[in-house]
C-alpha cells in the first residue's frame, strides 16, 4: 500500500542531498514522520499547507517500511500511518510537484 508525505521544497531538497530525514520540523516535535494514505492526503495538504505552493508529494510503499510504522488514530479516530525512525532516500517510490491552484492543491489525476 502506497502512503504519502508531503515535503515543502527545502525539506525535500534536504532529504535528496542528506540521503535520509526526521522530517520535517512538526516530525521532530511529535518524535515521529507523519503519512497519509491516499484517501488522507488532500486533506492534510488542505488543513496543513493549504496557502503553500512549493510542495512536493512523495510516495513509499508501506509494506515495506518495517515494523517502525505504526498506524496510530489521529484526526477524526482515523488511523494514520507514523514512522519512528529515519526515512531513507532509497525507500521513495515517487516524487512528483504538488502546485497550489485556484481551488487547492493539484493533486495527480491517479491518486484520486
Amino acid at each position: 500500500m502506497l502512503i504519502y508525505k508531503i515535503f515543502r521544497r527545502p525539506e525535500w531538497d534536504a532529504f535528496r542531498n542528506a540521503g535520509q530525514t526526521l522530517g520535517a520540523p512538526v516530525d521532530l516535535t511529535d518524535g515521529f514522520i507523519h503519512f497519509s494514505t491516499a484517501a488522507q492526503v488532500t486533506e492534510t495538504a488542505a488543513r496543513h499547507f493549504a496557502t503553500e505552493s512549493d510542495l512536493v508529494l512523495v510516495a513509499f510503499d508501506g509494506d515495506t517500511l518495517g515494523p517502525a510504522l505504526k498506524w496510530e488514530p489521529s484526526r477524526g479516530g482515523a488511523l494514520f500511518p507514523h514512522l519512528y525512525r529515519p526515512l531513507e532516500l532509497s525507500e521513495v517510490v515517487w516524487d512528483t510537484s504538488l502546485p497550489l491552484g485556484a481551488t487547492g492543491h493539484i493533486f495527480p489525476e491517479a491518486l484520486l
